[in-house]
């Protein structure tokens, strides 16, 4: 025989609802985000690729292969034409994209470059340009590669980077990380100036950095602005960086 059951049961509490939580995936966004083909835009990091090639080619034909070779804006200007190629390669062929710390510093050096050339460059002696004392056969073609290394490569850079390139894929930590290229820079032109003979303006490639003219206190003091303004340069990136819309469109 059962117990009888009660008619008045006492009041449960209601459980409560919660939503569910989901777990945290180790899987990245651009694992499963299909990539597409973007020809546009590998044509145009391309033509981008091709003509700081040529800058580069034509100021190493029109001067010394090692002096020229050994500025900033021409090493810049290299590792943009690398990056750029693989970037179109990979616009082209639907891969994701290079990581933002490469596409950064690319872009970053190409700007450094470029204000260091319009701002602290503009009133410096001939003596100190790449195809000093060079005697070239075709004088036109310099001042046309100069202003595709200093004006034209960067502007088009900054466009792709506006443009072409999907925002927030930079971060402020990477801004230290570029600085280890301009520091090595620093030692290899003092060094450089060091070792080689000649008038202090064919051992020196940059006034502000002439040791022979300037001293090693001046010259550090020169170096140590230089790099707070590339420190600068690079917040100012990120920060642009996650605050630009999103293009809605693929080229």
């Amino acid at each position: 025989m059962t117990a009888p059951i009660p008619r008045d049961l006492p009041d449960i509490p209601a459980l409560p609802r919660t939503a569910p939580q989901l777990l945290p995936s180790a899987v990245p966004a651009r694992a499963v985000v299909p990539p597409v083909r973007r020809p546009l835009t590998a044509v145009y990091r391309l033509a981008l690729a091709v003509l700081a090639t040529a800058a580069v080619l034509v100021e190493v034909l029109l001067g010394s292969p090692t002096r020229v070779l050994s500025y900033f804006v021409i090493q810049s200007t290299v590792l943009l034409a690398l990056v750029t190629l693989a970037s179109a390669r990979r616009a082209w062929t639907a891969r994701h994209p290079l990581p933002g710390a490469v596409t950064g510093a690319a872009l970053q050096y190409v700007v450094v470059a470029s204000l260091v050339h319009h701002i602290a460059l503009a009133d410096a002696a001939p003596a100190y340009a790449m195809t000093a004392g060079s005697g070239g056969g075709a004088p036109w073609l310099e001042p046309i590669a100069g202003h595709l290394l200093h004006t034209v490569l960067p502007v088009a850079a900054l466009l792709d980077w506006l443009v072409l390139t999907p925002p927030a894929r930079m971060h402020l930590r990477q801004a230290t990380t570029w600085l280890l290229y301009p520091l090595a820079y620093l030692a290899f032109t003092l060094t450089r100036g060091e070792l080689l003979p000649g008038s202090p303006a064919a051992r020196y490639l940059y006034p502000f950095l002439d040791v022979a003219r300037h001293g090693y206190r001046s010259v550090l003091a020169n170096a140590l602005l230089v790099g707070l303004a590339i420190y600068a340069v690079a917040v100012l990136l990120v920060a642009l960086d996650h605050t630009r819309p999103k293009t809605r469109f693929r080229l």
